[in-house]
């Protein structure tokens, strides 16, 4: 019954229903990956289809791409002397902006210079169009765009496609977010909310089954924080505890967790977790808790529902050498396992068992009837916008 010391790669989830739920909450349903995160069907992702445009037009290079937007700018101001009512100066405004976007700091400084030459040409010249106003407007935005273009350089981000690659990291990493293939009569159903709708979120969950196939591992994370700021963090941990996760024994995966978390010595560096092991034979499951919200159990036979009490040990990365004691159990069929994080339950001025007591009553509710699922269950509990909010429902059927 034991689980074996190895496994294969654990699969990194963004949560959300049925469908994989990307940050952005655009879906992206099973098919469109494959196990690996490669796009099939010949998709091809954004910061790839952007070079392609760059390496097809011979705008790869910064020295060629500097040029055509100076020579853009001298467009500009051979329109405004000539039309100066179809040509207005602002419109140096909206070459700034998508130079901002395509070039460098060294490039962004030249470009820049150019502009400002050009302002100054153009004012000389008595331009009629050209008033206080708009000079001042558009000496702040070259120093919007260099401060832009510095700040950039200095997260390493050059030109549109840095960006781009971190929204095709964060793609992926969804994409590679759903749970193994189960067998016959388990399903997993899972739902997201970040806080206020950001594209970010400080919760997130790694899955994986066993080399024999028999035992499904979920992990439910709480990073320290909300929203963007959480979410760099869940973006490096959910790599690293996707690794942990199925190469290790059950029992020691929280501990190996938390030296990790440790280890980094990140200000703000704690995170709560769960962590659940099901036997997908018998329906056992054993479940450990790191300073997390305890688990709930629905009795599909009695309809009772029960809190696995897993509380008492500390949260990831808090204190070193901590022993994590698993609580074990037995799922039936038509039994539901709840794994949640605080942001479900917990209510400023209002106790944790209440947001608990209010859990249970949307589960009896909706689960024991089959009237719903995570999302139906996550909408009744109508918790806060101020927090990340996830739930997971494990169903033996």
């Amino acid at each position: 019954m034991a689980p074996s010391s190895a496994g294969p790669a654990a699969q990194v989830t963004s949560i959300s229903g049925r469908a994989c739920l990307s940050p952005t909450g655009r879906r992206g349903y099973p098919h469109d990956v494959t196990t690996s995160g490669a796009p099939v069907r010949g998709r091809t992702p954004l910061r790839a289809r952007v070079a392609g445009l760059q390496r097809r037009f011979g705008l790869q290079s910064q020295v060629v791409l500097t040029a055509v937007l100076a020579g853009l700018s001298v467009l500009i101001v051979l329109g405004a002397l000539a039309y100066p009512d179809w040509v207005p100066p602002a419109t140096f405004l909206l070459l700034l902006l998508v130079s901002a976007f395509l070039l460098r700091l060294g490039g962004m400084v030249v470009l820049c210079a150019f502009v400002l030459a050009e302002i100054v040409l153009l004012w000389s010249s008595g331009l009629r169009t050209l008033v206080p106003g708009v000079l001042v407007v558009l000496a702040i935005s070259v120093v919007a765009v260099l401060s832009f273009a510095r700040a950039r350089a200095r997260l390493g981000l050059q030109g549109a496609p840095g960006e781009l690659m971190l929204v095709d990291l964060r793609d992926r990493l969804a994409a590679h977010g759903r749970i193994p293939p189960l067998p016959p009569g388990w399903r997993v159903d899972t739902a997201l909310r970040s806080a206020h709708a950001e594209a970010f979120s400080g919760d997130f969950m790694v899955a994986t089954k066993r080399e024999r196939g028999d035992q499904l591992e979920i992990v439910l994370v709480d990073v320290s924080g909300k929203g963007q700021d959480a979410g760099v963090r869940s973006l490096l941990l959910s790599g690293a505890f996707g690794g942990l996760l199925g190469s290790m024994p059950r029992t020691e995966f929280l501990a190996a967790a938390n030296e990790y978390l440790l280890s980094q010595a990140w200000e703000e560096g704690f995170a709560t977790a769960v962590h659940l092991a099901v036997h997908l034979g018998t329906g056992e499951y054993w479940i450990a808790s790191a300073g997390h919200p305890p688990a709930v159990h629905l009795h599909a036979g009695s309809g009772r529902i029960d809190v696995v009490d897993t509380v008492g040990s500390p949260a990831l990365g808090v204190v070193g050498a901590v022993t994590y004691t698993a609580r074990s159990g037995r799922l039936d069929h038509g039994d539901v396992l709840l794994l949640y994080t605080d942001g479900l339950v917990e209510m400023p001025g209002y106790d944790l068992d209440l947001g608990i007591d209010r859990l249970m009553g949307a589960a009896e509710q909706l689960l024991a009837t089959r009237r719903g699922g995570a999302e139906a269950v996550l909408a009744e509990v109508r918790a806060g916008e101020n927090d990340d909010r996830a739930l997971v429902l494990v169903h033996r059927d």
